[in-house]
């Protein structure tokens, strides 16, 4: 006989609260993305390497920052209280509520991790199409819509209650 999943029982999350919740996130984040990027732009002119990359170098390195503070904090949010600030205001939350570091890092390096790489040309556009991917699957998956995150780390996302 089959285990029950985690989240028999519960409400599962609409595809419009989920995406509500990342761009909560992702408005917060850009604004340290930007912060960060006109930072480097200055560290970088001043020691006279803004032209490394064609001048792109401030931005390959935001990018890269940026995108591996938000992956580490979804990761670090997920394992600890199974929801990221943007869900928390959307009221949602994962299932199983509390995730062992594995499987949220497995989920956080499939998305948002690809993030790290938006900076680079080129790479850019294969990260910018797996995350929309990411999405779309989400999205055709009836009648779980989870995304390949969610599978990997065998979460569902649920409305939160409490």
């Amino acid at each position: 006989m089959a285990a029950t999943p985690p989240w028999a029982g519960s409400l599962l999350a609409e595809w419009w609260e989920r995406l509500a919740a990342r761009l909560i996130e992702a408005l917060v984040f850009g604004v340290f993305y930007y912060i960060l990027f006109i930072a480097l732009w200055g560290i970088f002119r001043t020691v006279g390497v803004l032209e490394v990359f064609g001048g792109r170098l401030p931005g390959v390195c935001a990018w890269f920052v940026a995108g591996l503070a938000y992956a580490g904090y979804d990761w670090r949010a997920h394992s600890r209280r199974g929801r990221t600030f943007g869900k928390a205001i959307m009221r949602i939350r994962l299932a199983p509520a509390k995730l062992t570091p594995r499987a949220a890092l497995k989920r956080a390096l499939v998305y948002p991790g690809p993030l790290m790489l938006m900076g680079i040309p080129v790479v850019n556009l294969l990260a910018g199409m797996l995350l929309f991917g990411v999405g779309l699957l989400i999205l055709i998956d009836k009648p779980l819509e989870r995304g390949p995150h969610d599978r990997l780390a065998g979460t569902r996302v649920v409305k939160d209650l409490r």
